[in-house]
Formats: structure tokens, C-alpha cells, sequence
């Protein structure tokens, strides 16, 4: 699982951040809401965090602009703001939860797990002999686990979310490997892993754009 966090207090961010990977939950976290304009792929996150009380915009208003994009992802409203009207004009603007500060960390993690099962119903996948179990993050081959790498799950996961679907190589690049520098042929080595793995024909390349999970 894949969050975003839009938080600018260095010391909350930071403990947020680190109580949810230890919890197994990948955190991309910003610190300075300016960055949110970079962000061309809200489809890769499962869920958005969003504090309204930054240094540069109105959460309101950035909440308003996601929806206003067609971002579909569950956003959770994490504030000091704690009065209905502020609740109201949040789920108004297509807030999905609010929870106010101070909070639990581990009501966070509830929360954030809740939103996520209901933005993805289905968390076992079987492709011809092979079976992804979500939730579990495991790979069974003819019912026997199949060990993988961080990598290439993270390529199978975001396959699987737009299963169907043409993926882009560079949309590939940046949900996978973020900010590194490397290029299409480690797309490449890792797509051929996976092809490996599933049965013949599962994947297909669409030269110069990108590939699709059948």
C-alpha cells in the first residue's frame, strides 16, 4: 500500500511517516504543499493524507483541485480544524474521512486500511495458474509461494490496479523507482521477471508507450 502525505510540520510528518512504514505502508511525504503541482500520478497512491493548515495553500483548496482533476483516490482530512462547519465544507469538496489532531497513530492506520479496501474490493487476483494475494502481498504459482522482490511487486501491484490498461514506461519510472536515475531497459528487466512468473501472454507491450496486464 501507497499513501501520500501533504503535512508540514517536520516533527508530525516525520512520525507519521515512520509509524506507518513500520506498519508496512510506503510513504511519500510532503513536506512543502507546493510539490503537489509535480504530481501527475494520484492514481498510484491509495490513499491521500491532507492537513489544511499550510504554509503556502488552503488544504480546502487543494482538496477542491484534486476533485476538480477527476483524482479519484480516498482522501483523509488530518487537521487541528474541529468544528462541523469545517467537517462539512471538507466532505462537501469530496473529503472521504476527517480526523482531527490530536489523534491516535494507530486510528490513522485504521482508517487509512478501511479506505483503501474500499477503493479496491477485490484483493485476490487469479491469473491462469497464478494467484496475487494483495492484502498478503504474495505471489502463489500452482498454489506454491513464489518469492519476489520489493521491485518487481510494486510492478505487479501498479499492473494490476489498471489491469486492462496500457501503463506507461515512464509512468512505470515513477511510481516504481521514484526519483532515481534509471531508465526504460530496467523496465524492461523487470517486466521479463514477471513474464517468468505469469502465464504466457499476461503481459504486452505496446512499443514506445508502454505495457498491459491482460
Amino acid at each position: 500500500m501507497k499513501v501520500l502525505l501533504v503535512e508540514d510540520d517536520p516533527i508530525l510528518g516525520e512520525s507519521v511517516k515512520e509509524y506507518l512504514e513500520e506498519n508496512g505502508i510506503e510513504v511519500e511525504w510532503i513536506e512543502d504543499d507546493r510539490e503537489i503541482e509535480h504530481i501527475f500520478d494520484f492514481g498510484s497512491y491509495d490513499v491521500i493524507i491532507l492537513d489544511l493548515i499550510l504554509k503556502y495553500q488552503r488544504g480546502e483548496d487543494i482538496l477542491k483541485n484534486l476533485r476538480f482533476k477527476g483524482v479519484k483516490t480516498p482522501i483523509i482530512i488530518l487537521t487541528a480544524k474541529d468544528t462541523i462547519k469545517d467537517k462539512e465544507t471538507c466532505f462537501n469538496l469530496g473529503a472521504d474521512d476527517y480526523l482531527t489532531k490530536p489523534f491516535s497513530p494507530k486510528e490513522l492506520l485504521l482508517r487509512i486500511k478501511a479506505l483503501s479496501k474500499r477503493k479496491h474490493i477485490e484483493t485476490v487476483f487469479k491469473i491462469g495458474d497464478v494467484e496475487v494475494d494483495i492484502d498478503k502481498q504474495v505471489v502463489y504459482k500452482n498454489g506454491k509461494e513464489v518469492k519476489v522482490s520489493k521491485t518487481t511487486w510494486d510492478l505487479l501491484y501498479l499492473l494490476l490496479k489498471n489491469r486492462g490498461s496500457i501503463v506507461s514506461t515512464e509512468r512505470i519510472l515513477n511510481y516504481v523507482w521514484g526519483t532515481k536515475p534509471v531508465g526504460d531497459e530496467i523496465v524492461r528487466t523487470y517486466i521479463k521477471e514477471l513474464r517468468r512468473i505469469l502465464p504466457k501472454d499476461s503481459i504486452k507491450t505496446y512499443k514506445g508507450r508502454g505495457y498491459k496486464l491482460e
